[in-house]
């Protein structure tokens, strides 16, 4: 086992794990070998020196009170459990009859030599080695993806389950698209390429460590629109909330604090070419963006926007807000099946109540056409100039 510490740094570079890892893994492995050759009770140190590449293996015993509970230790299963004396520990009466300067607390090291036990010791460190080994490989790649949490992954279809579920190739891992966690209506076949939110990083007994991946979250559409649009990935465009019925329809709540850039112009894009790429990638979701108001009045009137409201009034210890509207526009501000009013609650975190009013409200955009026009007939202003 001379060269044995360059072959722990062949196998970090091999299988892509830090140097560091692997010597830990080493000396994990040490460890549970010479316990395996003594008694689990017994405690071991690894010592490695890196200018000489060497290393050593010291059983350490710790020197306690004659009445410690620690010089006994209980073995066996929890029906048949037998005290024994702990290898790790000696008594100060004892230890004395070796040495008289010992105290409580001083520790005695015996080196351990793995080479002695022959091939049983070899062996054995060889399964420990590549059990920690791999265990170090799971660490570093969960903690590689734990920090891509709440990102969008690329990865390629792999196959589709009996459960319907979507395996995902995503680099070293795979990823699994539940079918809650996929858009209504949607079908992928084997070797398609497709976005999903990173959900969490999990480790299970049948799956292994994989990752879990969903397409119907609200922050998947977030982070989509901060891929698409670069005011919000530059964060002079922020997105506030959003609310999602995934595949059908979705309100997204944006605010900026530069008086001269638009935050809804910037989301939508020139002629909808970003709002509609998003909107394609979410399988046709339809997507409202709304301006953020600090004041709940005005974001929950415009959260139920294209309805037209009358009046409001909010209650923000209840979380409560009545709206008085017309009867032409209460359809609108309900939505099919009620859809928009249920997007407006759950965007605003208000409890939406509508109150029918008598009247009809009138139609901005038909009033601005007909002023327009007005002004456009009255010349009479104009004859002054040709005078």
């Amino acid at each position: 086992m001379e060269k044995i510490l360059d072959i722990i740094e062949a196998i970090a570079h091999e299988k892509n794990i830090s140097k560091e890892h692997a010597l830990d893994a080493f000396k994990e492995a040490l460890v549970n070998t010479a316990k395996k050759l003594t008694t689990f009770t017994s405690n071991f140190e690894v010592l490695i020196d890196n200018d000489t590449k060497t290393y050593s293996v010291n059983k350490v015993i710790t020197v306690v009170a004659d009445n410690d509970e620690q010089l006994f230790v209980e073995v066996g299963k929890e029906d048949n459990k037998e005290t024994i004396p702990s290898d790790a520990f000696i008594s100060l009466s004892e230890a004395k009859e070796f040495d008289d300067s010992l105290e409580i607390g001083d520790q005695l090291k015996e080196e351990f030599i793995l080479e002695d036990h022959g091939r049983t010791a070899s062996a054995n460190l060889f399964r420990e080695l590549e059990y920690h080994v791999q265990r170090r490989i799971e660490q570093d790649l969960f903690e590689k993806y734990r920090e891509k949490v709440g990102s969008v992954m690329l990865g390629t279809v792999n196959r589709i389950d009996a459960d319907d579920n979507t395996h995902v190739e995503i680099g070293e891992l795979k990823g699994i698209l539940t079918l809650r966690n996929r858009i209504k209506g949607e079908k992928f076949k084997r070797g398609d390429t497709i976005r999903a939110l990173l959900r969490y990083v999990s480790v299970d007994p049948q799956y292994g460590l994989f990752l879990e991946l969903t397409r119907t979250s609200p922050k998947f559409l977030e982070a989509l629109m901060a891929n698409e649009v670069p005011e919000i990935a530059d964060g002079v465009v922020e997105i506030i909330g959003s609310a999602r019925i995934p595949g059908e329809r979705a309100k997204i709540a944006l605010k900026t604090d530069q008086m001269n850039v638009d935050p809804i112009g910037a989301a939508v894009g020139v002629k909808g070419v970003r709002i509609n790429a998003v909107s394609q990638e979410l399988n046709g979701e339809n997507i409202d963006c709304i301006e953020y108001s600090p004041i709940p009045e005005i974001f929950i009137t415009r959260a139920l926007s294209p309805a037209i409201t009358q009046s409001i009034k909010v209650d923000a210890d209840e979380k409560k807000a009545v709206i008085n509207i017309t009867g032409d526009q209460k359809a609108k501000a309900i939505g099919r099946s009620g859809i928009n009013i249920r997007l407006a609650s759950m965007l605003t975190g208000y409890t939406i109540e509508l109150n029918e009013v008598e009247g009809v409200t009138e139609r901005q955009p038909e009033a601005a056409e007909s002023g327009e026009a007005e002004k456009t007939k009255d010349t009479s202003a104009l004859a002054d100039l040709f005078k």
